[in-house]
């Protein structure tokens, strides 16, 4: 009686590359304008994938974007270039990325995704984009609203204040709208629409998400002039792109593969976050964030999580500002909110400029921040302070200041 055949591990690079020439039925399907996901076959079952934290099989069935309930193509996950052997090499070193060097916050980014997907997924939707562009503001952000680069890009969606300006969002002393999971979620699906109207091809519309694109349309002019601006493009001038932007594609796909199955991956989650769900309310005028929440009956630290793009503790003075507030209590709110007298609303003490004294040593003394006291005393011109004017010092808790 003959022995079986011993099975043969295989790399991680390999099942990369045999799960992404498996989605070629998608580019198939794109052709024959089918939609709807995608079966791929049974994997040889003497195959194993080597991990460096379990031994895990070959997926059956691979969904890069969860079902919608009205299916259309993925066209980015159907781009040929899934199919290029280079690309498949780069793909795979995100995989182990991901697996590995990631493996200490990663699950906690996925966690973070449960309270926005929601949101994401419905604006994708909305305009017919490819529904893996919701693994986006994983690699941007981790899906956290107040991340914050080194290029001073911030938010979910990672946006710089010129470009969140030019989409409708206030970047300010007192409100950065780029943290603001709603406002930036829209401005970014119509930003990316945007671009890949302008490009025509997913590759070329993430480069020009990621590197400007303005930078993107000088190389294409430079080295493409004539060409056909495509995914096939992006990748043939890879070596043009700076290296953030030419590995952005690949480490997106990489993360999409991961993201789409952890287990299979060799993470243990926690469960999602619930979704992110609130009540808004109007104040007519500057609130610190303490006196929001003793009207809804909550703890500071919800208001704050609920409103991160209220950078100081302190709606904007002298207009009517939007809230949000836990489900549920925006009655409770209002009824408490009322009660509360004008100059009870903001914790705060007055301070008179005495002679010699700077914005820094008027922050130092009550414990708070130079750009706290310029976003509490909107115009207030630090070189030009007048003996005898009044400002308004935010206090912090515990900050222990006194005027």
């Amino acid at each position: 009686m003959s022995s079986s055949p011993a099975k043969r591990p295989i790399t991680t690079s390999e099942v990369v590359r045999s799960t992404l020439a498996r989605l070629a039925p998608l580019v198939v399907a794109a052709a024959c304008g089918t939609t709807g996901p995608v079966l791929l076959p049974d994997p040889v079952p003497e195959l194993q994938l080597v991990s460096d934290t379990a031994m895990l099989e070959l997926p059956t069935v691979v969904y890069l974007a969860p079902p919608p309930d009205d299916p259309y193509l993925d066209r980015l996950i159907a781009s040929p270039v899934m199919r290029d052997p280079d690309f498949q090499r780069e793909v795979a070193r995100w995989v182990d990325y991901w697996q590995t060097s990631a493996k200490p916050w990663f699950p906690a980014w996925l966690r973070r995704m449960g309270a926005f997907e929601q949101t994401v997924d419905s604006a994708l939707a909305e305009r017919r984009m490819p529904p893996s562009l919701r693994y986006l503001p994983l690699i941007e952000s981790g899906y956290n609203p107040g991340a914050r680069s080194h290029a001073s890009a911030v938010g979910m969606w990672q946006f710089m204040a010129g470009t969140a300006r030019e989409f409708g969002m206030a970047v300010g002393l007192l409100v950065d709208q780029r943290r603001d999971p709603f406002l930036s979620t829209a401005a970014a699906v119509e930003y990316l629409d945007r671009l890949h109207g302008d490009f025509d091809s997913w590759f070329l519309a993430l480069a020009a998400y990621n590197g400007g694109p303005n930078r993107a349309r000088r190389i294409l002019r430079q080295h493409a002039r004539l060409s056909q601006p495509s995914d096939s493009l992006f990748w043939a001038l890879r070596r043009y792109w700076p290296r953030e932007t030419r590995e952005f594609v690949p480490k997106l796909v990489g993360a999409i593969l991961v993201a789409q199955d952890p287990r299979r991956y060799g993470y243990e989650l926690e469960p999602a976050d619930p979704p992110f769900e609130f009540d808004e309310v109007t104040v007519p005028d500057a609130t610190t964030l303490d006196v929001l929440a003793r009207a809804a009956e909550v703890e500071e630290s919800e208001i704050r999580r609920l409103n991160p793009e209220l950078l100081r503790g302190l709606t904007p003075p002298g207009r009517t500002s939007a809230v949000r507030v836990p489900s549920g209590r925006a009655a409770l709110f209002v009824e408490n909110y009322a009660r509360i007298p004008p100059e009870e609303r903001r914790t705060t003490v007055e301070h008179a400029v005495a002679a010699g004294e700077t914005l820094s040593h008027i922050a130092r003394r009550y414990g708070v921040s130079v750009a706290d006291l310029q976003a509490a005393n909107p115009g207030i011109r630090p070189r030009f302070l007048r003996v005898g004017t009044r400002l308004t010092v935010p206090l912090v808790p515990g900050s222990g200041g006194t005027g």
